[in-house]
């Protein structure tokens, strides 16, 4: 039988900017009841500790550090939650790669048009690729013209990151997805609430300028 191996003993994790662990000589320091104080560090944990809660450094860059007494796990909690709704609204672009060859017929061409449209829609960038097989190479002219009748094809949904490029064997254009513009501002948003009326303040034309405009010389 093995003797046991002299592992030394597991540290207990410590806490940055909680309790005993915080730096700071002295915090500003915030309590439930809405008392704000500067005070010697140590007093303000203990402070917390008498109410059964933490202190907790929420402004470590703040000169002194602003410190908060509050649950520790509900405060972890509270942080991982806000974490997790910020990383559900963030939107990784992805690239989506798109490959042809240089006499792909029209209904490949369409579907993967169609498929392009999609991903550029949904804030992608695409990557077209022409790829020449064989004696193909000798037709990278095909190849660039079809990158450019693909970039063609999607102006206004597309931008084009530069021309067709030829690496190897392989030609490729990058398309960026173009914001949508509405155009026409607060003023057309509120022209079409309101049905496209006119606006209120508008002041009525005159009765001589009416008249002219309807091409009665008096």
């Amino acid at each position: 039988m093995y003797p046991p191996r002299g592992f030394p003993p597991r540290k207990p994790r410590i806490r940055e900017n909680v309790n005993e662990a915080i730096r700071a000589r002295e915090v500003r320091a915030v309590f439930p009841d809405g008392t704000v104080e500067v005070m010697p560090t140590p007093a303000a944990v203990r402070k917390a500790q008498d109410m059964g809660l933490d202190l907790i450094v929420i402004a470590p860059t703040a000169e002194p550090p602003v410190a908060k007494a509050m649950d520790y796990g509900q405060w972890q909690y509270e942080n991982k939650k806000k974490q997790h709704e910020a990383k559900k609204k963030q939107h990784v672009i992805q690239v989506k790669e798109l490959k042809f060859r240089p006499n792909t017929d029209d209904h490949d061409y369409e579907f993967k048009k169609n498929h392009a449209l999609r991903f550029l829609k949904e804030g992608n960038r695409v990557k077209a690729v022409v790829q020449f097989r064989g004696r193909e190479i000798a037709h990278v002219d095909l190849g660039k013209n079809l990158l450019l009748r693909f970039a063609q094809d999607l102006t206004g949904v597309g931008s084009v990151e530069g021309q067709p490029k030829l690496e190897g064997r392989n030609a490729h254009i990058i398309l960026s997805p173009v914001k949508s513009n509405t155009g026409g501002g607060p003023a057309a948003a509120a022209a079409g609430k309101d049905g496209g009326a006119a606006p209120k303040d508008k002041k009525p034309q005159s009765a001589h300028n009416t008249a002219t405009a309807s091409g009665d010389p008096s």
